[in-house]
């Protein structure tokens, strides 16, 4: 049963890239929404790191993990290096858990 479930959705992921592929020329966007294309990308991932930073399953997962991704992000802003980025973002998580705010 696994198996089958694992070869329709290999199978499902094949066809909707392979019709990306075929339907190329035949599908014409107009400007509007090939300027926005990008911007939607960019507002998915937003959304989704944003749910990940805030939610841990379907309660808040307290003030520590978004304290620590506000000072991974600042630093990665401040174009940091990447593993100082991580330690930093992790420093602070688990201090402030540590310290007991959860």
């Amino acid at each position: 049963m696994l198996i089958t479930a694992i070869l329709v959705l290999a199978a499902g992921t094949y066809a909707i890239r392979l019709s990306g592929v075929v339907l190329r020329d035949r599908l014409e966007l107009s400007e509007p929404i090939q300027r926005m294309l990008p911007m939607s990308a960019a507002a998915l991932l937003a959304a989704l790191a944003g749910t990940a930073a805030l939610m841990a399953g379907s309660e808040f997962a307290g003030f520590a993990r978004p304290a620590g991704v506000l000072a991974g992000g600042l630093l990665a802003w401040r174009k940091a290096p990447f593993v100082v980025v991580v330690l930093a973002a992790a420093a602070v998580t688990a201090l402030l858990r540590l310290a007991g705010v959860e």
